[in-house]
């Protein structure tokens, strides 16, 4: 996959990524305004039945106080009479029908000893309603109907009622300016909310207040807080449908009751929806893995080829020498081109053999005992792999073994060729004549080993994967330096196997320090 593919590819999902999360986060949102719409609505609609239901409770209160002073025998001290008369014309049966309705209306004293107004009585009507229907036989005179009074049939019906309306607008007008404690409790008014939001599905604690304008009234629950999210409704309405009154409602958890209606909702959105960050994250981890493998792998066939190649053709270079007659009699060069071949053999075993052991570590096949041995006899063993390449180069080993206790568990092949192979590479990594320096000491219950070389050294960047395996860092096509990758990441694997730690501090151009850390035994 070529890297703009790849790059391109990215973008696309991580872009598609975000739009599924905007859409869920866009979904949810308006699913919550659309549950704070119906339940201010279903709020709304609970106070104005408990208002109506108020005010009608306040209403047939009065009235039944009402009701002993408003008998047949009591008298008027006033009359007025209000006549409506509709008139309309039936051709099937050619009459005319005239519809009269008379209205008496009669004001009574009423006293006023249960009700709290500024006057010792007060008046208020009883009314009675008289519908007399008309029918008269008519002539056509002219071209034109006439009634024939001396025909007409006449229909009476008489009907005693009260006028709930004047009622109404009459009690609440002595009503008006009574205080609202003595017109409602606070406890009438938490059982007509409660019982209407119940109704409207609202099972939640709620705090209520009657206020007067912006102030205030006794008519409040313990804890009501005026907030914005309060919700009120105009109450004991006068005559002109106005009032200064008005109660509110406020809902301490209703953001919690908002939410839980669309809990599964929500939760069901973020567990897909983090599914999908992990299958994507999990799935762009692994593009950038295998094409990091596919990089190191190139990497390793290339540098692999070069190892080989080099030992390849010095060995077939020497089998051409022997074959010439003139080296073929002369011994001493025989047996010098069958010692190159020889070595150049051992190396491209050796570089075979790096390979088998990290493949049996990693699948856990590599059997290593361990015994108890002096760190320092195995760093002492180690140093004499490499002298000899160390003094052919003018360069040198030097030791400071400083730790009193060195007593570790090792296995005594393994750990030595972590030692001789960060050892080698100091040796590869100098330009000019190799210095090491070797260091011990005890910090804790653990030993420390510091191998330092003056060469060419690392970037950070170099250093934190220099441990990878296949890691080379990269020259270009320039392998002027042995390897494969593959000796660092034994070593680690192999420290690691001990229970110890290794890690690296390098400057460029300044050299690196390898520190070994190890587990002492008592």
């Amino acid at each position: 996959m070529g890297k703009k593919l790849f790059v391109l590819l990215v973008v696309l999902m991580s872009l598609s990524l975000l739009g599924i999360i905007f859409v869920q986060s866009f979904f949810i949102n308006n699913s919550l305004e659309n549950e704070e719409e119906n339940f201010v609505r279903s709020v709304k609609r609970s106070l104005s039945y408990v208002s109506n239901s108020i005010e009608e409770d306040e209403f047939k209160d009065y009235l039944k106080k009402l009701q002993p002073y408003l008998n047949n025998e009591n008298k008027a001290n006033s009359s007025i009479i209000k006549q409506l008369l509709i008139t309309a014309e039936d051709d099937i049966n050619d009459k005319t029908i005239v519809h009269r309705n008379t209205v008496f209306e009669e004001l009574y004293k009423v006293p006023s000893m249960f009700i709290e107004i500024d006057a010792d009585s007060f008046n208020i009507s009883k009314l009675y309603s008289e519908r007399v229907t008309e029918y008269y036989n008519t002539t056509t005179i002219d071209g034109k109907k006439r009634m024939d009074p001396e025909t007409s049939l006449k229909e009476y019906s008489s009907l005693g009622d009260l006028d709930k309306q004047v009622y109404e607008e009459t009690i609440k007008t002595l009503l008006k300016d009574q205080p609202v404690y003595r017109r409602v409790s606070a406890k009438q008014v938490e059982s007509l909310l409660r019982k209407e939001l119940t109704k409207e599905g609202i099972d939640l604690d709620f705090e209520f207040a009657i206020y007067d304008e912006d102030l205030a009234t006794k008519i409040m629950s313990q804890n009501f807080e005026m907030t914005s999210e309060a919700r009120g409704v105009p109450i004991f309405l006068d005559n002109y449908n106005e009032s200064s009154y008005n109660l509110w409602v406020e809902f301490p958890e209703r953001k919690k009751y908002l939410l839980s209606s669309i809990l599964k909702m929500i939760v069901l959105s973020i567990v897909f929806t983090s599914i999908i960050i992990v299958a994507y994250t999990s799935a762009i981890y692994q593009l950038i893995k295998q094409r990091q493998i596919s990089q190191i792998k190139t990497d390793f066939i290339n540098n692999m080829t070069h190892e080989f190649k080099t030992p390849i053709a010095t060995i077939n270079l020497a089998l051409d020498s022997i074959k010439n007659p003139k080296i073929l009699n002369d011994q001493e060069k025989v047996l010098r081109y069958l010692g190159m071949i020889k070595e150049e053999n051992k190396r491209m075993h050796a570089q075979v053999e790096n390979v088998l052991r990290i493949s049996k570590l990693e699948k856990n096949e590599l059997n290593i005992s361990k015994e108890r041995y002096d760190i320092h006899d195995l760093i002492e063993d180690a140093i004499t792999h490499v002298e000899l390449i160390v003094e052919d180069r003018k360069g040198y080993v030097k030791t400071h073994l400083s730790a009193e206790q060195a007593s570790v568990l090792a296995n005594e092949t393994h750990f030595t060729n972590v030692l001789v192979n960060i050892l080698d590479n100091a040796i590869k990594y100098s330009d000019e004549a190799p210095k090491i320096d070797v260091y011990t000491e005890n910090v804790g219950n653990n030993i420390i080993v510091k191998i330092a070389d003056q060469g060419n050294g690392m970037s950070k960047a170099v250093a934190k994967r220099v441990f990878e395996k296949f890691y080379r860092e990269h020259t270009g096509n320039v392998h002027n330096v042995k390897g494969h990758g593959l000796g660092l990441a034994y070593v680690k694997r192999i420290v690691d196997d001990h229970q110890g730690h290794i890690s690296v501090e390098s400057e460029k151009g300044k050299g690196s320090t390898f520190i070994i850390r190890m587990p002492l035994i008592s």
